[in-house]
C-alpha cells in the first residue's frame, strides 16, 4: 500500500471517527493505526516554576517601593497556571508500524522510521537519534517514563524497520 494512500485513510478516519464521537458511538480503530501509547508524568518543570514565582513573591514583597498591584498577582497566577499545565500535560511516546511520535516543546512530533538514525537504550534513559534534528530521551528521572516497556517496544519496532538497536 502506497504511502500516500494511508495519509488518505488516515485523514478520512480521523473525519470518521470524530462524527462517531460527536454521536457517542465507538471509534474505529484500523489494523494499521494500532500503535502503544507510553505516558510519563513531568514534575521537575512544574516544582521549578512554583520554586521560581515564591522566590519572586519573597522577593518583591520585601522591598519597600514595590507595590504589590493588580498586576503582580495576574503575573503570580499566569505562572501558576503555568505550572499546574505542564503538570497536568503529561509526556508520551506513541510506537506505531513505521512512526514514533511524542509531544515535544513545541508540540506534538512525529519521526517516520525513515528518518530514525539509532535507537540506545540504557538504565533510565531511551535515545532516539534523528537523521535530522536533535536526539529524544526520554528518561525516567526527569519525566517518569517506564524506560524498560518503551525499550522492549523501540526493539520490536527497530527489528521491524530495519533501525539500528544499541542497549548498553
Amino acid at each position: 500500500m502506497s504511502r500516500s494512500w494511508e495519509r488518505k485513510v488516515r485523514k478520512n478516519m480521523n473525519v470518521v471517527n470524530k462524527n462517531r464521537k460527536k454521536q457517542g458511538s465507538g471509534q474505529i480503530v484500523l489494523n494499521a493505526e494500532k500503535s502503544d501509547k507510553i505516558t510519563g508524568r513531568n514534575f521537575i518543570a512544574p516544582i521549578m516554576l512554583i520554586i521560581f514565582i515564591g522566590m519572586y513573591v519573597f522577593l518583591m514583597s520585601g522591598s519597600s517601593e514595590f507595590k504589590m498591584d493588580t498586576m503582580f498577582w495576574v503575573t503570580v497566577g499566569c505562572y501558576i497556571l503555568l505550572a499546574a499545565l505542564f503538570f497536568f500535560r503529561k509526556p508520551y511516546i506513541t510506537i506505531g508500524k513505521d512512526f514514533v511520535q511524542s509531544r515535544r516543546l513545541t508540540g506534538d512530533k512525529r519521526i517516520q522510521a525513515s528518518g530514525i538514525k539509532g535507537i540506545i537504550v540504557q538504565k533510565g534513559y531511551v535515545i532516539i537519534q534523528q537523521h535530522k534534528g536533535g536526539n529524544w530521551m526520554f528518561s525516567k528521572m526527569t519525566n517518569r517514563f517506564p524506560t524498560e516497556e518503551i525499550g522492549e517496544k523501540l526493539k520490536a519496532f527497530a527489528q521491524a524497520n530495519g533501525i539500528p538497536f544499541e542497549e548498553k
